[in-house]
């Protein structure tokens, strides 16, 4: 009686705080302000030009150049994560998904950082592929890279009862645009490249010839690259630390040849090498300023020359994502009609979890790429038509083969019946 009582007097009182609060003109539920975020209070997404989130986990993703290579990793590369190429055998296929990473940065007006023990990135930056474009995109990019927003006519006559509403925030034109096709037999523009901010790091202009010294657990080359990285990402404000340079931009970083001989690695060489924990303690230190900025990485490594395979099996379980480019060039896949309209495999190896205990991953595992005269293609490794139609029509031939001689036989034993009764 006692818990009903008070039962009834918890019930009595909400009813006179709610009649109290009916008959101040107020209510209970009040409308969320513009300081608390998005949708439930959380925090709301950032709108940078060239990005999108994911529609599984919410992270923030950049295309990768390839659209078809984004849909493969679940709609794109998650900002604050590594991509490693596994290069082909004859580094030909790998540089252009190198290419394509680095051309969408420009195109979507993303900083760069193009480091390279082999080649000068300016030269590399010379050779990425043009955008293929048609007007409205074009009219889109020469908005994005203006950085001018359109004037309102003053003269325009709208309806009365949309005067008085908030102007919205006019973000970048091709945000909606996500990933982008390249042509590879044409250069990239150079109004492009010149109006574009980037980062170069060549390993000879780093390095004197006479420094013989080595970092306890890291190569000069691999501290140098670190130090230029960190350097970049703290100077323009891609860790948000300080809130006068926070960037609402995206910090693109590509490697070549990662591991290889030319960075001062012998992984490649000898398989017991004195320090072979360099190139993963390089790795585990790069991701941990890739998870604290705004940038994302792409690393092309030549996975087939390291003599010690649990080198590369520690270097696939650091990096976020793996795909291995694997071509037919000098090898019998060349020659086999099976694989006469493709020129290799591309092996999807990993695909980060993020925010969940799930992955993206496609259920399409033999995935072949080609190189026509304009683009670089990844399609659905399948029979090709006429040897398919051969080996129906031989199967076919012998199994009506085999049933005739079995009609025969069965003929014989039913003493002249036509049907058989089983």
């Amino acid at each position: 009686m006692a818990a009903a009582d008070t039962c009834g007097a918890g019930t009595l009182s909400s009813r006179s705080v709610a009649s109290e609060a009916g008959q101040g003109g107020t209510s209970s539920f009040q409308r969320k302000s513009k300081a608390s975020g998005g949708p439930g209070g959380g925090p709301r997404l950032l709108s940078i030009a060239g990005t999108r989130p994911s529609v599984r986990n919410g992270q923030l993703l950049v295309s990768t150049g390839l659209p078809a290579l984004d849909q493969l990793l679940g709609g794109g590369l998650a900002v604050g994560t590594l991509l490693l190429i596994e290069e082909d055998k004859y580094n030909i296929y790998s540089p252009l998904l190198f290419k394509y990473f680095m051309a969408e940065g420009i195109i979507n007006g993303h900083t760069l950082l193009v480091a390279s023990a082999k080649e000068n990135p300016a030269n590399i930056l010379q050779e990425l592929p043009a955008p293929l474009l048609d007007d409205n995109s074009k009219k889109e990019l020469e908005d994005v890279h203006s950085a001018k927003t359109p004037e309102p006519d003053v003269n325009m006559k709208i309806a009365w009862r949309y005067q008085l509403q908030p102007k919205m925030e006019v973000g970048p034109v091709s945000s909606s645009r996500f990933g982008h096709y390249y042509d590879v037999s044409k250069r990239i523009p150079q109004e492009l490249l010149q109006s574009s901010k980037w980062h170069g790091f060549f390993l000879p202009e780093h390095i004197s010839p006479d420094l013989k010294g080595e970092s306890c657990f890291l190569s000069c080359g691999y501290m140098r690259l670190l130090e230029f990285i960190q350097k970049s990402i703290y100077a323009e404000g891609f860790d948000g630390a300080n809130p006068q340079k926070k960037q609402k931009n995206i910090l693109r970083i590509g490697i070549q040849n990662l591991g290889s001989p030319l960075w001062g690695d012998d992984i490649c060489c000898k398989e017991n090498c004195d320090n072979n924990h360099r190139l993963t303690k390089f790795l585990y230190i790069l991701r941990g300023l890739l998870r604290s900025s705004l940038s994302a990485c792409i690393i092309t490594m030549p996975a087939h020359l390291v003599q010690n395979k649990s080198i590369t099996t520690r270097v696939r379980n650091l990096s976020d994502t793996v795909v291995g480019l694997e071509s037919f060039i000098g090898s019998e896949r060349e020659t086999n009609p099976l694989y006469k309209d493709y020129h290799g495999l591309i092996h999807v190896r990993k695909i980060p979890r993020l925010n969940n205990l799930t992955c993206d991953e496609s259920d399409v595992k033999d995935l072949a790429f080609k190189l026509k005269r304009k683009l670089f293609t990844i399609e659905r490794l399948h029979l090709p038509p006429d040897l398919s139609d051969t080996v129906g029509r031989s199967s076919k031939q012998d199994l009506a083969a085999s049933t005739a001689r079995l009609g025969a036989g069965c003929s014989s034993m039913a003493e002249g019946k036509k049907h058989l009764d089983f």
